[in-house]
């Protein structure tokens, strides 16, 4: 490794003038940088996915929809997803590749040969830039629109408008005046068995049918289908008869009107299915009402923080990836995702402070961004600058006399050496 460090220093040398956008140097880095970034990125989405798949599952479950409807209400929920995981493909990416360029000792000779820290950052800053631009796309017009979309099919299931299937063993209303309840069913629901349904007329009159078998047929008008029952018995009663009319037949229609499906609400009435633009002109709109002023513009300055946030990933993951001296601790890798995650949240919580206004939503959001800022250059130049420096050494001292008092119970308990 040291000897490709020399090669590269006098590649970088020689040809200065050449080399004026990227050294051999980027390049490597670019290729240090890319494959656990990549990693990183796919991980963290999947995570996300595969916590949010289970939930889907039992609610679509228990509507009664399809199951097709989860893959698309999944595909709607990946910008949101992706949104999350960049920024932490981003750190962690550039994190793993300068601890490795630290452990191996190339991070030492490149600096011997003049290559400094800001000089090694241009190609993390070009990637953090980059991913910042995608990242700014999805939550600024890709992701209101997919939002959008995920509720949308939300309202559906829930009205009925996926095709809700008839539970079976359970009774199932269709509309406000019949009850449907079967045995069992095949054939992807169209042929039914042990049929039980009942009916009533605003005019008092009521029916009730068994039937042995039963099938849906459709018809011209598109709100309502026929019930066709073989082989059953059916039961009419009316407040003009003494006793209820009994009937068994062999073959009968019922028709079924569908219930009405209600259109699903236009989009923008949500703040997170708005677009950037349309989040600066109704917030910056004096005739819309405070507290919608105050929810879109807190919204605003969420997504805005959050896209900043990524210009400063290149210097704290450097802070955090150089390891004190003869030391493989990884402390650093843990930190850098409590950072992010803990940020994150902090800015959920701002701007609900700025939605409810009690904070003004600029300085709500931007004033942790400001503080954040602070500690990762303050982090950055310790690591940088101070010969010796470990923004984090204090921690690491710590985290070393825990493994140490860990090390020594394992071992007498175990009866080995530590």
């Amino acid at each position: 490794m040291a000897n490709w460090a020399g090669f590269a220093a006098k590649s970088w040398s020689r040809n200065d003038d050449i080399s004026k956008f990227l050294s051999p140097t980027d390049r490597y880095l670019a290729r240090l940088i890319i494959v656990p970034l990549i990693a990183s990125l796919v991980i963290a989405a999947m995570l996300l996915v595969l916590d949010r798949m289970l939930r889907l599952f039992d609610f679509v479950a228990s509507e009664g929809g399809p199951v097709s409807v989860v893959w698309r209400m999944l595909a709607n929920l990946l910008p949101e997803y992706l949104s999350l995981g960049i920024p932490i493909g981003v750190l962690l990416g550039i994190l793993l590749a300068f601890r490795k360029l630290a452990l191996s000792t190339e991070l030492d000779v490149l600096q011997a040969v003049g290559q400094g820290y800001w000089r090694l950052l241009r190609v993390p800053f070009l990637y953090a830039a980059g991913f910042a631009a995608i990242n700014l796309a999805i939550v600024g017009y890709v992701q209101p629109y997919a939002r959008y979309a995920y509720e949308g099919l939300r309202f559906e299931l829930r009205s009925g408008a996926l095709g809700a299937s008839i539970k079976v063993g359970e009774f199932t209303k269709l509309g406000k005046k019949m009850t449907l309840r079967i045995e069992k069913s095949a054939d992807q629901g169209r042929q039914l068995s042990g049929v039980f349904v009942r009916a009533q007329t605003p005019d008092g009159k009521a029916l009730a049918v068994t039937a042995e078998r039963g099938t849906f047929m459709a018809t011209d008008d598109p709100d309502t289908i026929i019930l066709r029952l073989s082989n059953g018995t059916l039961v009419h009663s009316a407040p003009s008869f003494d006793v209820p009319r009994v009937l068994s037949f062999t073959a009968h229609d019922l028709p079924i009107d569908l219930p009405k499906i209600e259109n699903f609400r236009g989009r923008g009435e949500r703040d997170r299915e708005l677009t950037l633009p349309e989040l600066v002109r109704i917030g910056g709109d004096k005739r819309t009402p405070i507290a919608i002023r105050n929810e879109t513009r807190a919204n605003f300055h969420f997504r805005t923080v959050e896209v900043a946030t990524m210009l400063l990933l290149p210097l704290l993951a450097v802070a955090l990836a150089v390891p004190p001296k003869r030391s493989t601790s990884a402390l650093g890798v843990f930190l850098s995702i409590v950072m992010i995650v803990a940020y994150h949240k902090v800015n959920e919580y701002a701007e609900g402070m700025g939605t409810l206004g009690r904070i003004d939503p600029f300085f709500a959001l931007w004033i942790p961004f400001v503080l954040f800022a602070a500690l990762i250059v303050w982090m950055f130049r310790t690591i940088a600058y101070v010969p010796g420096g470990q923004p984090i050494g204090g921690l690491e001292r710590w985290a070393a006399q825990v493994a140490k008092a860990v090390r020594d119970l394992f071992g007498h308990l175990t009866g080995r050496p530590a």
